[in-house]
């Protein structure tokens, strides 16, 4: 197989980020990587039934992209991958930084992927995990209020985060579950700013 025929994207809208093509296999090692927190590219072939080979050619292009680093390891052969992590230069909050927008990008990609998939194939679940505790709201929030907000939901998920580096922390029977919340302000579209007027 040339690089050539493994670089070739697919048909889906692009969320690998700019200059990086849509792939499956670096679309798989993204959602791996996103579900496990680290893993070397033999792991990944093992989860995602590919070689070692093209996962290592796949995972070396996501990190020549600025998608995933190498993840701290005590040494050896071993060189287990994660999503980058914001750097400290950078203002997760920082709507204009660049870096951040991407990964932001790419974050909602695969949360909205991981949410489709989830629609399709949870009638092949388990019957304990078929359900899932999907809901939205809308509360009238100061900008105080809403960092507050997010404080305590973050503050909720922390006894559990433990888990994501740590299998060994995890209880029988846990399985990896999405965790999204996205607070933000509902702002008027033009139509509504023409009936008040």
């Amino acid at each position: 197989m040339t690089e050539e025929h493994v670089d070739r994207p697919t048909t889906r809208p692009a969320t690998a980020g700019a200059g990086l093509r849509e792939h499956e296999v670096r679309t798989a090692l993204l959602d791996l990587l996103a579900e496990v927190g680290a893993a070397t590219a033999t792991e990944a072939a093992a989860r995602l039934g590919y070689s070692s080979g093209l996962c290592s050619f796949h995972l070396r292009q996501l990190a020549r992209h600025g998608h995933i680093e190498e993840a701290p390891h005590s040494g050896g052969r071993a060189r287990p991958w994660r999503l980058c992590r914001p750097t400290a230069a950078s203002d997760p909050s920082d709507p204009s930084d660049p870096s951040t927008e991407d990964f932001g990008d790419l974050a909602r990609g695969l949360e909205d992927e991981s949410w489709q998939h989830w629609l399709d194939q949870r009638e092949q679940a388990p019957a304990e995990w078929r359900s899932d505790e999907a809901f939205s709201a809308v509360a009238y929030l100061t900008p105080e209020e809403m960092s507050r907000l997010a404080a305590v939901i973050r503050g909720a998920l922390a006894p559990y985060q433990e888990r994501d580096h740590r299998p060994l922390a995890r209880p029988e029977g846990a399985r990896p579950v999405a965790l999204i919340t996205r607070l933000f302000p509902l702002l008027p579209h033009p139509a509504d700013d023409a009936d008040e007027s």
